[in-house]
């Protein structure tokens, strides 16, 4: 039998290596905290794990697979959404000279990114997203003017993830330049870069081909909700 690939299922992987002080759940299903991420999975796709994974399920707002296959239907929970994502990795980056002025982010800036990300919408981003890995951005006038970090990491690879630039601020290459040096720090530690985009994000995904990533897989994004947070979801509160 076929060893499985830790990226075919990234958040198990995550969250049973590397990540498992950020995790919530027992052995059959596991979440991210909910302050950071609102990722999850299964161990497999018995009763016993989907049964688990709704408990995992918040009273408001969604959970996320990520998975390589289709899942099953958690028994209370309703799909709220679906779609392709390409699962890119590189083992190279194109570095292009810059004089972008790239600065370290944290704690002092959580506020900040959280609004930035708010805005932008570069994926889930919660108010501790930016403890899962090293966050970088560039400033303008002291604002935070775009950002790029890590997200899910696994023995081996680590998640380009939270890239977004102000409305303000766009067409000056920052994105570019934050995931270019995101993307070298991940190589330099000896591990490999790995990112997720929606499929049909055309524009992306050359921008990605670009800088040295390339195709790995095509993967899954499902999000799912409790009844009355669908609901919620539906009337837009």
């Amino acid at each position: 039998m076929d060893v499985p690939h830790p990226l075919d299922r990234p958040v198990w992987s995550a969250l049973t290596t590397d990540q498992r002080d950020f995790a919530l759940g027992d052995t059959n299903a596991l979440r991210f905290d909910p302050d950071y991420a609102l990722f999850a999975a299964t161990r497999d796709r018995s009763p016993e794990s989907l049964a688990a994974l709704t408990t995992l399920a918040p009273d408001e707002g969604t959970i996320g697979l990520v998975e390589l296959y289709e899942p099953p239907a958690p028994p209370g929970l309703i799909l709220v959404s679906r779609a392709w994502c390409d699962q890119m990795v590189a083992d190279r980056i194109v570095e292009r000279p810059t004089d972008i002025k790239i600065e370290p982010l944290g704690d002092k800036d959580a506020g900040e990114m959280l609004a930035l990300a708010t805005l932008t919408k570069p994926g889930p981003f919660f108010k501790r997203t930016y403890r899962l890995g090293n966050y970088v951005g560039v400033k303008v006038g002291g604002q935070l003017a775009a950002m790029a970090g890590e997200r899910m990491k696994i023995k081996g690879f680590t998640e380009v993830s939270g890239v977004c630039t102000h409305p303000d601020h766009r067409g000056k290459g920052y994105a570019a330049a934050l995931m270019t040096h995101v993307a070298r720090a991940i190589l330099a530690r000896g591990e490999i870069p790995f990112l997720h985009s929606y499929s049909d994000n055309a524009g992306a995904i050359a921008l990605y081909a670009r800088m040295g990533f390339c195709l790995r897989r095509q993967i899954i994004f499902t999000l799912l909700a409790r009844p009355d947070a669908f609901a919620n979801l539906q009337a837009g509160l």
